[in-house]
């Protein structure tokens, strides 16, 4: 009886390990996981921020992408929308890389709000097995599947070549600058400064280097800023504002103060508020991106990635100048007012 029993026990013990090794060799990953060969593949689009128009024609390309993947190539993708409430909140930024670190996602594509800050937490992703393409500002690190975004360093050259031919070269701009950390506006500011110091030695840029000033992450601050600004600078004949919220703050501080259409003035990106100011008269140029492209490029990119293809290590979506003489045309029309009807369909 006991040799029976033991026989029999041994018996069962082995056939269950031996179900379960067969179980374990046959199992296929859940949908969603981190396999490129997943039914669904889950991608964070992570913004700097969920305030400006920007990042609205941002997500809107991201959407565009799944839906491009889902008929061109018969991929579901899923986009993951989540961003920070205002462009200072750097640890909030943090902790949602961190957060989607730690999910059942394939990868992600982000906008750092500050080009040292996001390093650990985009390395940590990475080492994690969730691949990340950066989009619209670099970082001081290449520790990224792609970089998606615009030639910012040229955006500001164009400002800068748009200013100095107004002013006939000569005279006195004001340069607000954005914010610290932020490198795409960073560039966009060197590559202006390097054009006016260079091709338009008779303009004298205020504040002077060691004084700069920053308009802050929203418009109403960027707003309380200009005011004081102009109060500060009474004589001068042109401004540079380098993103969406510092130009639409300088413009309605010149409003206030009584100096628009006055002032030359030449801002970054567009939104409804600085596309009626161009037609006021009261902007003189816009340097625009392409941020529905940016986001379209940034997700494909990352799913060409998971798919194990070839991904170039910079997109570049390209940038242009708008002025009251070009606004109509159809390319530029259709940068100043995009899309976003995709954005309903969620």
């Amino acid at each position: 009886m006991t040799k029976s029993l033991h026989f029999t026990l041994s018996a069962v013990l082995a056939f269950a390990l031996s179900a379960l090794f067969i179980s374990g060799c046959d199992s296929k990953p859940q949908s969603g996981s981190n396999s490129s060969s997943s039914p669904t593949m889950r991608i964070a689009v992570i913004p700097k921020g969920l305030t400006h128009s920007f990042w609205n024609s941002v997500h809107a390309g991201a959407l565009q992408a799944a839906k491009d993947l889902k008929k061109e190539k018969d991929l579901t993708v899923e986009v993951i929308w989540d961003g920070p409430d205002a462009e200072h909140a750097r640890d909030q930024q943090i902790q949602i890389v961190q957060d989607f670190t730690g999910q059942n996602i394939n990868g992600i594509v982000l906008a750092p709000l500050d080009d040292q800050a996001l390093v650990s937490p985009i390395q940590q992703a990475m080492a994690a097995g969730k691949p990340v393409v950066i989009i619209d500002s670099g970082l001081k690190a290449d520790t990224y599947v792609s970089f998606v975004a615009t030639d910012n360093f040229k955006g500001g050259e164009l400002a800068g070549k748009r200013v100095g031919e107004i002013l006939s070269g000569k005279g006195t701009v004001l340069l607000l600058r954005y914010m610290v950390g932020s490198a795409s506006t960073h560039n966009r500011e060197e590559g202006f400064l390097k054009v006016i110091k260079e091709q338009f030695p008779n303009i004298k840029v205020v504040p002077k280097e060691g004084e700069e000033q920053y308009a802050g992450a929203t418009a109403g601050e960027a707003q309380e800023v200009s005011e004081s600004l102009l109060n500060i600078y009474k004589d001068i004949d042109a401004i540079f504002c380098p993103n969406e919220s510092s130009a639409v703050g300088m413009l309605e501080a010149l409003k206030s103060t009584g100096k628009a259409g006055k002032v030359k003035f030449v801002g970054f990106d567009s939104s409804d508020k600085l596309l009626q100011g161009l037609d006021a008269g009261h902007i003189d140029g816009l340097v625009l991106q392409d941020p529905v492209k940016m986001g379209r490029e940034g997700v494909k990119a990352l799913i060409s990635h998971l798919k194990g293809e070839k991904v170039e290590k910079r997109i570049d979506t390209g940038v242009v100048m708008v002025t009251p003489d070009n606004r109509n045309e159809d390319k530029i029309k259709a940068l100043l007012t995009p899309d976003l009807s995709i954005l309903k369909e969620k």
